[in-house]
């Protein structure tokens, strides 16, 4: 990876959130409509209070025989791994090693504390030499199984 690269250069922008009192139902919708598999959880102050996914909302929720109409995703907000806008590239993909994470919000400090992107494997991706990619995927992956 490009040591001049910080993490907003690698990002994808236009995140948006669900709100932590919007139903899973609500998030579900979200997801489907913006292609995602994954949507941070916004409190009431419009900060980040954790990370959802569509796997999240069956595991947690459906398969469990819950209406996730009925359920509020800030039930599943929790401990949430981020970086700073301006942080190097390299940083996010130690992060997300050593985490083992598929998804890092982007914060921008600097400009308020704002939720301004998510680095995603698929960012990773275009940003790796072949030999990144392999160790990113031996320590995320091969530890989870």
């Amino acid at each position: 990876m490009n040591k001049q690269l910080k993490a907003r250069d690698i990002m994808t922008g236009g995140v948006q959130c669900v709100g932590a009192h919007q139903s899973l139902f609500e998030a579900s919708q979200m997801m489907r409509d913006l292609n995602v598999g994954c949507l941070p959880i916004c409190g009431d102050d419009n900060r980040i209070t954790g990370l959802i996914t569509d796997r999240d909302i069956v595991v947690k929720c459906c398969a469990e025989g819950v209406d996730p109409a009925t359920v509020q995703a800030g039930t599943l907000s929790g401990h949430v791994h981020w970086i700073d806008a301006d942080a190097d590239a390299g940083e996010a993909l130690e992060t997300m090693e050593t985490h083992q994470i598929k998804r890092l919000p982007v914060i921008d400090v600097a400009g308020g504390h704002q939720l301004v992107g998510m680095i995603t494997e698929a960012n990773l991706a275009k940003n790796l030499s072949d030999e990144q990619i392999a160790e990113f995927a031996s320590r995320v992956y091969a530890a989870a199984g």
